[in-house]
């Protein structure tokens, strides 16, 4: 093994790209990638013990994702600070890695991009309740690349949706569905928690047009004001913020009953503001206190009708007579 000018032999053999001073870059390299491996791991240790001070998953969120990006940047400065030392070949690797980046790795680079738009724009964060990509559920994990959605079902009214689902509720349904962060670009996302944790929900009842209308009126009143939540049980500070930021005037928070007029019944919907979790609960405890009202009041609930109107001529023969 010899030196050619800057070049190495190896039995006779000059070794592209091999030089004394490409070997001492190199062992630069494996030394800073191994002290840059122990300060991340240091870091995550760090995390783990104060991952059981801070009860807040925000928080443990955005440490993690901190840990996991300052010693891919400490290394990254660090290689390109030790091989690209003249800034005309660094400007050189770097136009033909990102032209090849940009051609083979497009989806890649979008879902990056995803991710940067969701955390900058305050589009969601690990806890909210979202619709993303046609799945529904809480977000348990956000990366740069993949968001990680506890799936959750949807009401009768919806439940027919793609992908299928077997729990008519939004309660979740124990798949973790992993959507790629670039859907943020071709789909609406919908965010049931973010500024306003509340949801306004609605339960029909149909009442026949004989009974007491008015006293099922009450009774679905009274049960979503129970039940439910409504002004005198927020705080004066948050519904101020909602009528300066949101418009909704206090006025609009109470329950409300509407009536419509079908062919065979009245049905009245009653109208209540309700917390993102726990809908079910609700509307099961609603369920109960109206049914039982109903029954004291003797009060039934309507069922589809028809009405005969006219009856064609009924012949009746016997064998061997008319």
């Amino acid at each position: 093994m010899d030196h050619a000018g800057d070049s190495v032999r190896l039995f006779g053999v000059t070794l592209i790209g091999c030089t004394p001073e490409n070997g001492r870059k190199l062992l630069l390299t494996l030394g800073f990638a191994a002290r840059v491996f122990v300060v991340g791991a240091l870091l995550r240790l760090l995390l783990r013990n104060a991952g059981t001070v801070t009860r807040s998953d925000r928080v443990r969120f955005w440490a993690r994702h901190a840990v996991s990006i300052l010693p891919a940047l400490l290394l990254i400065a660090g290689v390109i600070s030790i091989w690209f030392d003249d800034p005309t070949r660094l400007t050189k690797a770097l136009g033909l890695v990102t032209a090849g980046l940009a051609f083979a790795l497009q989806r890649v680079i979008t879902a990056t991009a995803g991710c940067l738009l969701i955390l900058r724009g305050k589009t969601f964060n690990v806890g909210d309740r979202i619709v993303m990509g046609g799945v529904r559920g809480d977000v348990i994990a956000l990366s740069f690349m993949r968001t990680k959605i506890m799936e959750m079902g949807e009401p009768p009214a919806v439940d027919s949706a793609a992908p299928a689902m077997w729990v008519h509720c939004r309660q979740f349904t124990g798949r973790i569905v992993t959507v790629t962060n670039d859907e943020v670009f071709d789909e609406p996302v919908c965010n049931f928690t973010y500024h306003f944790p509340y949801i306004w929900e609605e339960m029909r009842l149909p009442i026949r047009y004989p009974d007491d209308r008015q006293t099922a009126e009450r009774l679905l009143l009274e049960a979503a004001e129970r039940h439910a939540v409504t002004s005198d049980r927020l705080p004066q500070e948050q519904l101020r913020e909602f009528d300066q930021r949101y418009k909704i005037r206090p006025e609009d928070i109470p329950p409300r009953v509407y009536w419509r007029l079908t062919d065979n019944w009245i049905e009245l919907t009653v109208r209540f503001l309700a917390p993102d979790h726990g809908v079910r609960e609700i509307k099961d405890a609603m369920s109960r206190d109206i049914l039982a009202g109903l029954d004291q009041a003797g009060i039934d609930i309507a069922s589809a009708t028809c009405e005969i109107t006219a009856v064609p001529p009924i012949q009746l023969a016997r064998a061997g007579r008319s």
